[in-house]
């Protein structure tokens, strides 16, 4: 199917570019998102009648665009999710869990501008794509944790296999300190009774007479 492009589509063409495209990508994405039109003459003789109009509205989304980029753009964002211990969500942090928390931020971002490589289903720092318009992009950084403490530590550099070593390191301290805490109370028991005992009248030891 050949459609006329309104705007500017990634591996697809330029705005004003006529290109070939399968029917289904064209119904489902491209018509109905009014990226593209059909490319009958009729829509192509109104598309260049209408040329300077989207032309100067591009250019002024595009600038908008940039103007958020530059603000969006290397900010991290907190994700608060339950997992394992081993970092496993119960579940997964989709696009618009990302735009909602960028919005709350203050950034205006929609869910279909957010770009996910693939499922995140992991505590840690993930890097995501925000496409503001297309030929605007930023990157942020999703930190998914399990608090907000948890939070600030991955973000200070430590991965969860770390927290979690270090979280296993202390309780076993713990454990040692506990148990020489008891050791040391048998012993100050033992050494009660034996006074107790001596000043009770106990025989002490006989002393030896020279013989």
């Amino acid at each position: 199917m050949q459609v006329i492009l309104l705007e500017r589509v990634a591996k697809l063409g330029q705005m004003g570019d006529v290109v070939d495209v399968k029917s289904g990508y064209a119904r489902n994405f491209l018509l109905p998102q009014r990226k593209a039109l059909s490319a009958s003459a009729a829509n192509i003789a109104n598309f260049e009648v209408q040329k300077t109009q989207l032309e100067a509205r591009n250019l002024e989304t595009k600038t908008e665009a940039e103007a958020l980029a530059v603000k969006i753009d290397g900010q991290q964002f907190i994700v608060i999710r339950s997992a394992s211990d081993s970092g496993s969500l119960y579940g997964s942090v989709t696009p618009r869990d990302a735009a909602d928390v960028a919005t709350e931020e203050g950034f205006s971002v929609d869910r279909k501008q957010v770009v996910l490589t693939a499922p995140i289903k992991e505590l840690g720092l993930h890097t995501v794509s925000v496409v503001l318009h297309p030929e605007v992009a930023a990157t942020i950084e999703l930190n998914v944790a399990r608090s907000t403490e948890e939070a600030e530590l991955q973000a200070s550099g430590k991965s969860i296999q770390e927290l979690a070593a270090e979280a296993e390191a202390e309780a076993e301290f713990e454990i040692a300190e506990l148990f020489d805490d008891i050791g040391s109370a048998a012993s100050e028991d033992d050494e009660l009774v034996v006074e107790s005992a001596t000043e009770d009248g106990a025989p002490a030891a006989e002393e030896e007479t020279p013989s």
